[in-house]
């Protein structure tokens, strides 16, 4: 789709989160620490490839799942940031669309990704043997792939749609990025097609792979119960608890978003709700997977040792 209003609207101003000017240099301190944290530590998820022991499917998931992360915290924050401390909040209109598209094409990548990764925990507990043939590296790319590949369908349908509209109810975000459902409300257009696409879309993003992980787990809590001694139950459960506690805290961020508060929560709610899974949880999951696994933790070390011997030598 063209984007055929550009004359009408050349830039659009994120309101933020409309606080004092004194207060925003301490926001400004807090999501700064937290962005690094998260580049310091989904860099390190990545960089966990170096280790040889840690060469099979979960870890290569691991690896995209920190990309991913990256990339979406990474397409909102700089910008969230830079607005703390200067006057003019504006972004022009193709940085709006270039930032949607990329947000949005990594955060449903993150959906997907995340019901591999159940799916691989599930083959690896529940038929064990045969592991290394189902997850073959071919079959680990070709998931990879598929999950960008949905991620990148959604984010060019929602974004042709929406910058397709005429904008003439003012040019202010009354959020701190372009999100779908603000952007939608300076349009003067018909956004029933769009408010179609948001429930369709995201209905059936979030249904698939929720169902996806439940079923996952229904054969992973099948399995567990076969094993007879205690330890073993205990080492099964634990590979998958990092996973698990990912999965919670994003997919019950995500669908209070969209789902429920799009409809009768503030606007004030959701912006809470945007900074959680588009902010924080990209530093969570790191935290989540390292400090839950001894491996990844052994590796991050091993990758902090190199680092600092690195400067001491420049």
């Amino acid at each position: 789709m063209t984007l055929r209003n550009s004359t009408e609207v050349t830039e659009f101003f994120l309101l933020g989160f409309g606080v004092q000017h004194e207060f925003q240099y301490f926001l400004f301190t807090v999501f700064l620490v937290i962005y690094g944290t998260s580049m310091m530590g989904n860099i390190g998820m990545i960089l966990i490839k170096t280790e040889s022991r840690l060469q099979t499917p979960m870890y290569f998931f691991l690896q995209h799942l920190a990309f991913v992360d990256i990339c979406f915290t990474s397409a909102v924050t700089p910008k969230m940031l830079q607005n703390f401390i200067i006057e003019n909040k504006s972004i022009s209109f193709k940085g709006c669309v270039i930032q949607l598209l990329v947000y949005t094409t990594f955060v449903t990548g993150d959906c997907y990704l995340l019901a591999t990764m159940a799916a691989d925990r599930s083959v690896a507990i529940y038929n064990p043997l045969r592991y290394p043939i189902i997850m073959s590296r071919r079959v680990c790319i070709q998931l990879v792939a598929g999950s960008y590949i949905m991620g990148s369908i959604n984010a060019s349908v929602h974004t042709g749609f929406m910058f397709s509209l005429v904008f003439c109810k003012g040019n202010t975000i009354n959020h701190f990025f372009c999100d779908i459902p603000p952007v939608l409300a300076l349009s003067c257009s018909d956004t029933d097609i769009n408010i179609l696409l948001i429930l369709v879309f995201v209905g059936f993003n979030l249904t698939s792979t929720v169902l996806a992980i439940i079923i996952s787990y229904m054969f992973i809590l099948a399995a567990i119960l076969k094993i007879s001694s205690n330890a073993g139950k205990k080492k099964a459960f634990s590979t998958c608890a990092s996973h698990l506690t990912a999965v919670t805290i994003f997919y019950g961020t995500l669908s209070y978003m969209y789902l429920q508060s799009y409809l009768h929560n503030s606007q004030e709610n959701r912006k809470v709700a945007s900074v959680f899974y588009g902010i924080v949880i990209p530093m969570l999951n790191p935290l989540i997977y390292s400090l839950r696994n001894k491996e990844v933790k052994e590796a991050l070390k091993i990758i902090i040792v190199i680092f600092l011997q690195l400067l001491s030598c420049v």
